[in-house]
């Protein structure tokens, strides 16, 4: 088995039938930010150590697109495409989370934890 991930993204590519009150992250371009992260991370060699997957339904989707990062647990809203080279930068490599894209529940968390 190979060594667990330094960091593993998860992007909620959930799909809604149109006109659900809850929308959905993938009508908001999730398919389009995972496989910027996933280009991105095999761009700065990263693929291996870090990992970015689809996830279902991450119970979100009042902030989609919603991501969160592991083993921190960082919940990130509102994500584009434009966003992801900042996260692989300031968070996956350098370990500090993008405070502007962070959810409310997720800035509490760190702040008092």
């Amino acid at each position: 088995m190979p060594p667990p991930f330094k960091r593993h993204v998860f992007v909620c590519t959930n799909r809604r039938p149109e006109g659900n009150p809850k929308g959905c992250c993938a009508s908001k371009g999730a398919e389009e930010v995972r496989a910027a992260f996933k280009e991105e991370l095999d761009k700065r060699g990263l693929k291996g150590g870090m990992r970015a997957n689809a996830a279902g339904c991450l119970d979100t989707c009042a902030f989609g697109v919603s991501v969160v990062v592991y083993p921190e647990g960082t919940w990130y809203g509102g994500v584009k495409v434009e966003d992801v080279p900042e996260i692989v930068d300031q968070h996956l490599v350098n370990g500090r989370p993008v405070e502007r894209l962070m959810m409310p529940f997720s800035r509490k968390e760190k702040a008092g934890g």
